[in-house]
């Protein structure tokens, strides 16, 4: 199945999505995607079956996101714990990511052509590297597109997101790039590798966040749903955003951020996109 699917609601569908959007729809939505194992024993299928009906599941929402407007995705896909399964498991989600990467690099048209932009965060040093390879080239090529932004976390904890921004921001005063006195929440919240999600949906009736942006959720509205993910409809996603709408705090306007923090994070930016070039040129 492609990366974003087409022709998936219906005109009733559609009609419930418009009247939706006649209320605040969040900007960045961020989904603890579970259930995939227990949707795959439900069924008496393997656990790959269940992960591979997990990405199904991901394109068919990726396009309600983009009928309801919502600029940008995150998605839990793969935890730096998710290490500690069975070899046989963690084989076949590496062989999964593969596949969709490729796919995904086969499609690119189609994925510029729809707006996507595609971002990989975590600790990618932990991936193979014809796996890094795959998504730094997903990523590159997607860099300019502006319609919908797509993180994907993997190889992913909100600890350890948090740890190599606060080893960034030290390097940083090292090379004379930042003063102590600019480190602040503002400055960490930067330098993380993901943004602030206005809403955070887990599915599969479990109602902790799993060490994912622990940093982030601090204002998020959290929206938990016994639904198995391969399972999540639409009607899920437009609950969830009702059930946003009800308990949204209000807008808060952006301070400006100083000039020595931005030159800081501009040079950031570059770096990361530069190693992303040297990954898949090497």
């Amino acid at each position: 199945m492609s990366w974003v699917k087409e022709d998936v609601v219906s005109f009733f569908q559609l009609f419930c999505i418009k009247v939706v959007k006649t209320g605040r729809v969040p900007q960045h939505i961020a989904f603890i995607m579970d259930g995939n194992r227990r949707y795959a024993k439900k069924h008496n299928e393997k656990t790959a079956a269940g992960h591979s009906k997990g990405f199904d599941k991901l394109s068919e929402t990726l396009k309600w996101c983009l009928d309801l407007g919502i600029p940008e995705v995150t998605v839990y896909a793969f935890s730096i714990e998710n290490f500690k399964r069975s070899e046989e498991e963690v084989s076949a989600l590496m062989d999964l990511a593969r596949d969709k990467f490729q796919r995904l690099i086969d499609e690119i048209d189609q994925i510029n052509e729809l707006g996507v932009r595609m971002h990989i965060a975590g600790r990618l040093s932990l991936l193979p590297e014809d796996l890094r390879k795959m998504v730094s080239q997903a990523m590159l090529a997607t860099r300019y597109n502006n319609k919908l932004r797509l993180n994907i976390a993997y190889a992913y904890t909100g600890r350890d997101e948090i740890s190599r921004a606060a080893s960034l921001i030290v390097d940083g005063v090292k090379n004379n790039e930042l003063l102590s006195d600019d480190i602040d929440d503002e400055l960490v919240s930067h330098t993380l590798e993901l943004g602030e999600p206005e809403l955070l949906v887990r599915t599969s009736g479990e109602v902790r966040l799993s060490d994912f942006m622990l940093w982030q959720v601090s204002n998020s509205v959290l929206y938990f749903t016994d639904v198995l993910w391969p399972e999540f409809t639409i009607w899920n996603l437009l609950a969830a955003i009702i059930h946003f709408q009800r308990h949204a705090p209000p807008i808060k306007d952006e301070e400006p951020i100083s000039d020595s923090k931005l030159q800081f994070l501009e040079k950031l930016e570059d770096r990361r996109w530069r190693d992303l070039e040297k990954l898949v040129n090497c």
